[in-house]
């Protein structure tokens, strides 16, 4: 039985993994943030002395809303940049392998149907901790970076985007694919057919309105991170056999 340590195990996200890791019989660890800090490298470091885990998956991260990013960026920098090298620093003292999980959002967005290997430019300060998060990662072998393209189940939006396309799947669903992946390395994209964000709604709420983005004034978008899943579908189909 594989014994996997979480951050951010009482996000939306981190529910859906502590979900899915108990049908599929793994011991999963799952302090809260109080419990387990990752700013503090001392509070990461004695919850794995305490849970010994064969994986860290660290989800915790500050996400939404998107404009905290931009007019507190000292909020992003110490969660999400500083707070993961905690967390790879801590990995690296244990030899433990470390999932981190990281977001489509670190690619231009113009062009679409990026892959692993495509360069990275993020469009905005969410993007661009994120990519710090990775940085640190990337300087530890034995670490999985998964960017994931990923909308929260249920959707609440009352309106969604026209004209920005992704490669979405939900929380639930990222959960699933996370958990069949834990023992690969490097980098994996995460998602679903590229599709607009409406469109993706409006599959699950017929009701949903329409907006641009040339309305959308408080936030940096993109137009287009959609991903080429290529990678995770061949690893998904070699899991099956």
């Amino acid at each position: 039985m594989k014994n996997i340590l979480i951050s951010g195990g009482h996000g939306r996200f981190g529910n859906w993994i502590r979900y899915y890791a108990l049908i599929d019989d793994y011991n999963i660890s799952s302090p809260t943030s109080k419990e387990m800090d990752v700013t503090d490298f001392e509070s990461i470091n004695s919850n794995i002395i305490k849970y010994k885990p064969d994986v860290f998956l660290h989800a915790a991260a500050l996400t939404r809303p998107l404009i905290v990013h931009e007019d507190e960026p000292y909020k992003s920098i110490e969660t999400n940049i500083i707070g993961t090298s905690n967390v790879v620093l801590a990995c690296i003292k244990h030899n433990i392998k470390l999932v981190y999980i990281s977001t489509d959002y670190v690619y231009e967005g113009t062009d679409g149907n990026y892959d692993e290997e495509s360069p990275l430019k993020p469009f905005n300060n969410y993007g661009w901790s994120k990519l710090g998060g990775e940085c640190s990662v990337r300087l530890y072998k034995n670490s999985l970076i998964l960017r994931i393209s990923m909308m929260n189940k249920p959707i609440l939006y009352p309106k969604a985007l026209v004209d920005v396309e992704r490669s979405l799947l939900f929380d639930d669903d990222a959960a699933k694919i996370t958990l069949k992946l834990l023992d690969n390395f490097g980098i994996i994209n995460i998602g679903f057919e590229s599709k607009s964000i409406y469109e993706f709604t409006k599959e699950y709420n017929p009701n949903v309105g329409k907006i641009s983005l040339n309305e959308v004034k408080d936030i940096k978008l993109s137009k287009n991170t959609s991903m080429n899943t290529d990678k995770m579908a061949k690893l998904l189909k070699k899991e099956e056999r």
